[in-house]
């Protein structure tokens, strides 16, 4: 393999030289300026990084800048020893090279251990057998070297030149002398270097060494307890069989007292045993760590790795579930996020009282001020609505535990938190309907904390259910009187009269202030015969709103929204109080008291009326908020008919309950799509553990062989879907006749595209040189750069290329590939087909609340608006053809897409790897030729995805082919 670029520990862009540069340089090298000596190294440096040769410096720099005793040019010399070309074109070492030997070797036995150890570093580097072999004496004498930064550069010195392909020449015995430096070496850094090495070159003696000390590792230091964790995993992955005579140490190396040792081990246990010890072990070290570890970005990665546990070992986990959600006390809301999202999926009826109990303590500190130890104000708000929806979650659950949190979260009803106040109202009329022994209590708290509700959207929803919840007489009533004293005395504004005739002109404050002033103009015919023109200043009567005292004002809330001009809240009101008077009819066997009461909501209803129509407010009452006061009040007039009454008492319920019913199918099929089913061939293996040997046999290794039984009986190790997967991965690059066939396999994980990439030589000659060229196009980087191949007659060649992504958006591979024939002379291209990386590989449907949606919609500021232009003719279709295609979920419920209108408008939406939304809304309507017509609109947060699902749309619109 041909090398494509010089390995080099130091990249600076600096700009072009000149000869003139040159020479500056040579000079100040050539003098005994130590400073000018300095800088002028640096720059000959830079240069040479930059692609420059500089071939007249290589004899200054040997004169006069080799015998220099300063550290500081002894470093930039060894970055310039680094740099240069060392060999000629044919692959061998220049001769000029040899002189540096003699320097090399003075330095690796200078007294200075500092110049002793960077000249040692150095030979890391350096892969040329004829500058090293003169050396190996003094490099062998530095093991022994009293200071350990000597010594630890020593070995890492012999490790390198270890692993060159003349490396067993160089160091015929490196295994024994490493083996002893493990035995007898006194520095944590120097002895893990040397156990590093001797894993690689000898693995055999390693383990050797290992299993002989395995009751000293808890003994030994970090850094050498992480190297045999390596090795551990690195044995067993290749021998699994292995595995149970290393559980012992990696045990003992739980109880460590370093943090990077302890996480290591607790991973390595899991990556090796499946057995629930091993695994309740990993568990209780992570929570451990959780605990012990400050560090956010530490916790956040400990609950990723138990987020993995649970996926893998539900059970397990369930037995610490507590010890994870006590890490709501970290103030940071990405990690209480978190916790929670992990603890909701560990809930069984005999741990959700108490995580319950937890959460609810939490939501009860958000309300403290942050002075007496409770949560800051501006976090609360947002903390508090991830707690009340956790707490909705477990509810929904499981519904006995509802009674235990309902109470005190409808404090929060009147909370500044629109959110936190809108969730809490959502869990109420969830737990009414789905845990009906709570009703009366809920109704009752409800009716008493009405008062504290000032937002119209929280208002409106709990109005919605003391109508639909009261169901007894004292319900009824004590709903009615409720609204009344939150509604205030009526009428919702008065009328002033002015009477007595007063001067406009001079007495214009006054007038104002009870009247407005109106004047007239009319043309007269004097007696004369002329024309004039006369006015007449004449008052009117000012319409006002009530005004009501300020110890009054704080508890009228329904009043307050009603008088700002909100006349929905004023319409859901009226719909209130006319169900409530419906209901009061069946429950009250007094006709005078059911009379009184209609009276009065029908004089609350025409004092709505008359605010929405009359001009003291600045906008006037809505159409539909009008009909539908109106409707009320015909209604109870009985002039509305039995089909309005039936529709206001039964027919709201019925699709709040079928509401639920789809709500909680949706959640079942989640939970379906998540779990994975796996199936055991017929003609499987059946391994009896009852009737093999113990023997020898830890309680560890009997647990971990009862689990690969139970995982080979239930088809756990069978992965034939991803198999099939795979082939249809497959893309073809070149043609069948091309003398080299390609095809590329891609793999899509998260910020990672990783092309594994087949080459096949279909000729008979051997090609020389051969390189994978590739290029992008989008938000897409290549990682690694192109290497040179020889491919012989008729073999192939696998090729790894990794391309890292940093946006949802739709990109392109493209290259070709490059090879010289035996003959050295013709240089073949052969262009490759195009590899479109798809946005559908990045996209995943996802649920998304209906605020939440509403939420991003407005405040999302990309949009790509697509016109509908298929042959599909039947809507519902369309939108299922749109879903399939673009990889998103339909937010709009079933019921709500029943029937046959002609048009239909949905909401769908799915969340990319990289966290970002993508939002799509369709509206389509069937034309009378029978096709459809409308518009897709894609909003999203960055350009990339509204664009790429735009052209995917585009595409695939036009049919189900």
């Amino acid at each position: 393999m041909e090398k494509t670029e010089r390995s080099c520990t130091l990249l600076v862009h600096f700009d072009k030289g000149s000869p003139a540069m040159a020479n500056e340089i040579k000079e100040a090298l050539e003098g005994n300026d130590i400073p000018l000596k300095i800088d002028a190294l640096k720059k000959a440096i830079k240069l040479l990084l930059n692609g420059e040769t500089l071939p007249q410096l290589f004899i200054t720099v040997v004169r006069y800048v080799l015998p220099s005793e300063d550290h500081t040019i002894q470093k930039l010399l060894l970055l310039y020893l680094e740099i240069i070309s060392k060999t000629d074109a044919s692959g061998r070492v220049l001769p000029e090279m040899i002189l540096i030997c003699q320097n090399l070797r003075n330095n690796l036995q200078h007294p200075n251990e500092y110049i002793r150890g960077v000249t040692l570093r150095f030979l890391c580097r350096i892969s040329e057998h004829e500058i090293l072999e003169p050396l190996m004496p003094s490099v062998l004498t530095c093991v022994n070297h009293r200071h350990p930064f000597v010594r630890r550069n020593a070995l890492l010195a012999i490790s390198a030149i270890s692993r060159l392909p003349h490396g067993e020449h160089l160091l015929p015995d490196a295994a024994d002398l490493v083996e002893k430096a493990v035995e007898t070496e006194a520095d944590a850094s120097a002895r893990r270097n040397a156990f590093v090495m001797l894993c690689n070159c000898a693995q055999d003696r390693a383990v050797a060494f290992l299993l002989s000390h395995a009751d000293q590792v808890s003994g030994w230091s970090g850094l050498l307890q992480m190297a045999v964790l390596d090795l551990i995993r690195k044995v067993c992955r290749t021998n699994p069989a292995l595995k149970g005579r290393y559980m012992n140490i990696i045990i003992a190396l739980l109880s460590s007292p370093n943090s990077e040792v302890v996480y290591e081990c607790a991973g390595t246990l899991v990556s090796l045993s499946s057995a629930p010890t091993a695994v309740r072990a990993a568990a209780n070290t992570y929570c451990q760590l959780l605990a012990s570890q400050s560090d956010n970005n530490v916790r956040l990665i400990v609950l990723d790795r138990l987020d993995e546990l649970r996926v893998a070992h539900r059970a397990v986990l369930v037995e610490v579930v507590m010890d994870v959600v006590r890490v709501l006390s970290t103030p940071d809301l990405d990690i209480r996020r978190k916790v929670i999202s992990i603890v909701l999926e560990l809930l069984t009826p005999k741990n959700v009282e108490e995580v319950v109990l937890f959460l609810k303590k939490e939501v009860l500190k958000t309300q403290t001020p942050a002075a007496a130890g409770g949560e800051d104000l501006d976090k609360s708000g947002e903390y508090r609505l991830v707690l009340v929806q956790a707490i909705h979650t477990c509810t929904m659950k499981f519904p006995e535990v509802a009674s235990s949190v309902a109470y005190a979260l409808m404090d929060f009803l009147g909370d500044s938190d629109v959110k936190s106040g809108a969730n809490v109202i959502n869990f109420l009329r969830e737990i009414i309907e789905t845990n009906p022994k709570l009703r009366a209590s809920i109704i009752q708290r409800l009716t008493d904390t009405f008062y504290q509700i000032h937002h119209p959207i929280i208002c409106t929803r709990a109005l919605w259910l003391l109508s639909e919840y009261s169901l007894s007489l004292s319900e009824v009533q004590s709903a009615l009187e409720t609204i009344k004293q939150c509604l205030g005395d009526l009428p919702l504004f008065t009328i002033t009269e002015e009477s007595e005739n007063a001067n406009v002109q001079t007495q214009p404050e006054a007038t104002a202030a009870s009247s407005i002033a109106v004047s007239t103009r009319k043309p007269v015919i004097l007696a004369d015969g002329t024309y004039a023109t006369q006015t007449a200043a004449t008052e009117t009567a000012l319409l006002k709103p009530l005004v009501l005292p300020k110890s009054l004002s704080t508890t009228l809330h329904l009043r307050s929204l009603i008088l700002s001009g909100d006349f929905f809240v004023a319409a859901v009101l009226a719909n209130t109080l006319t169900k409530l008077v419906l209901r009061l009819e069946e429950v009250q066997p007094s006709k005078t008291e059911v009379n009184k009461a209609t009276t009065g909501v029908l004089l609350i209803m025409v004092s709505l009326l008359q605010l929405g129509t009359s001009s003291v407010l600045s906008k006037q009452m809505d159409g539909s908020s009008y009909d539908k006061i109106v409707l009320c009040i015909k209604l109870l007039c009985n002039t509305g008919g039995d089909e309005v009454r039936k529709l206001l008492l039964k027919s709201c319920h019925e699709s709040f309950v079928v509401y639920l019913a789809e709500k909680q199918a949706r959640e079942n099929e989640e939970i379906k799509a998540k779990s994975q089913d796996s199936y055991a061939q017929p003609d499987d293996l059946i391994d009896f553990y009852h009737l093999k040997s113990r023997k020898g046999m830890s309680q560890l290794e009997i647990e971990d062989e009862v689990q690969d039984d139970l995982k080979r009986a239930t088809g756990d190790f069978t992965n034939e879907s991803e198999d099939a997967s795979k082939l249809n991965r497959i893309l073809q690059l070149t043609g069948f006749s091309d003398p080299v066939y390609a095809e590329a396999y891609v793999t899509v994980h998260h910020y990672d595209i990783v092309l594994d990439v087949t080459i096949i030589n279909r000729t008979k000659d051997t090609l020389q040189n051969l390189c994978l060229e590739l290029a992008t196009m989008g938000d897409l980087k290549l990682v690694d750069r192109p290497q040179n191949y020889t491919l012989a007659p008729e073999s192939s060649k696998q090729i790894k290329a990794n391309i890292k992504v940093s946006s949802t958006e739709t990109g392109i591979i493209f290259g070709n590939i490059v090879y010289d024939t035996s003959n050295g002379i013709d240089r073949t291209v052969v262009v490759l087909n195009d590899i479109h990386i798809d946005i559908m590989d990045y996209l995943s449907p996802a649920n998304c609340p209906d605020f939440a949606f509403r939420n991003m919609w407005a405040e999302f500021e990309w949009e790509n608006k697509v016109a509908v232009n298929t042959t599909i003719t039947d809507e519902k279709e369309y939108l299922e053809h749109i879903a399939n295609s673009t990889n998103m979920k339909c937010l709009t419920t079933p019921s709500q897409l029943e029937g046959d209108c002609g048009y239909i408008a949905a909401n769908l939406y799915a969340k990319s790897i990289f966290g970002e939304d993508a939002l799509v809304n369709l509206s389509v309507e069937k034309q009378a030729d029978g096709k459809l017509s409308g518009y897709i609109r894609i909003r999203s947060k960055t350009q990339g995805i509204a664009l790429s699902l735009g052209d995917k749309i585009t595409i695939k619109q036009k049919g189900s082919s």
